[in-house]
């Protein structure tokens, strides 16, 4: 052999400039003519970088995605729907039944929810326990024989207290009498108490808003009760009240709690 090498010989040429680092340590070079070192230091800068972008892309969606299942989603209804009130037993609730089991001298706490699952609303029978007696008829957008039984918010407009802890107080549960009222719906949580005389306006704060009222229907040709809306502002906690939670079936019983009683009331 002559030492020449024909085109498809592997080996690569001598460069034409002799390298510059010492004998025995080990460098990558580019294939160029004259020969340039890789940096290798800007090479793993530039990986990172890489992988950041990638990890910080997952890492994105993955807190995204976390925020997006930490808010409670927007549910609700775009109007007020007409549903049946039940009886504690599942039967029909008629006017005559509320007029014969329940007056204004009832300490039970008869909530039932309207128009969202988690909206529950007091059902009140204010009509006098004896004819003559302590009561009220023919009050604000009441349903019945006597226009005396009405719906309010459970939940108080100040904080946001449910029943129990807002309650019916019938005449002589506390010696206090609010506004001159013998009885009133009053939150123990805060003081807060309410007229149902006078569609749930205030009487002692530091809430300001009345109760939204439930339009209750009453059907005389079958003695039926039924819930077909809400007047008043939105409930506590609720941007509106039709907002907020999933609505309730197209029949819904009334529950019976225990009144909690502390006679509370700003001075």
């Amino acid at each position: 052999m002559n030492g020449s090498c024909p085109p498809t010989c592997p080996v690569v040429a001598a460069a034409s400039v002799a390298r510059t680092f010492p004998v025995g340590q080990v460098r990558r070079i580019a294939a160029a003519d004259p020969p340039r070192e890789v940096d290798e230091t800007k090479r793993n800068v530039l990986k990172l970088l890489a992988v950041a972008g990638l990890v910080g892309a997952a890492g994105g969606g993955l807190v995204g995605g976390s925020l997006q299942y930490a808010q409670p989603p927007m549910v609700g209804i775009s109007s007020f729907p007409t549903v049946q009130l039940l009886d504690l037993d599942g039967s029909p609730l008629t006017a005559t039944k509320v007029e014969s089991e329940y007056n204004v001298s009832t300490a039970e706490v008869l909530t039932f929810p309207y128009p969202l699952r988690n909206e529950p609303n007091f059902l009140l029978n204010l009509a006098p326990a004896t004819p003559g007696g302590v009561g009220a008829t023919n009050v604000k957008n009441g349903v019945g024989h006597q226009k005396s039984i009405v719906a309010f918010s459970a939940i108080c407009q100040h904080l946001g207290c449910p029943a129990p802890a807002i309650s019916y107080f019938p005449p002589g549960t506390c010696s206090q009498t609010p506004g001159g009222r013998p009885f009133y719906i009053h939150c123990t949580c805060h003081g807060s108490t309410y007229d149902p005389t006078d569609a749930a306006a205030n009487l002692t704060g530091p809430a300001v808003l009345p109760l939204p009222q439930v339009v209750l229907d009453w059907h005389t040709d079958d003695d039926t009760i039924w819930a077909t809306g809400v007047n008043g502002p939105p409930v506590n906690g609720h941007l509106s009240t039709l907002s907020g939670d999933y609505p309730v079936p197209s029949q819904v019983p009334l529950s019976k709690q225990s009144q909690v009683v502390l006679c509370n009331f700003p001075q």
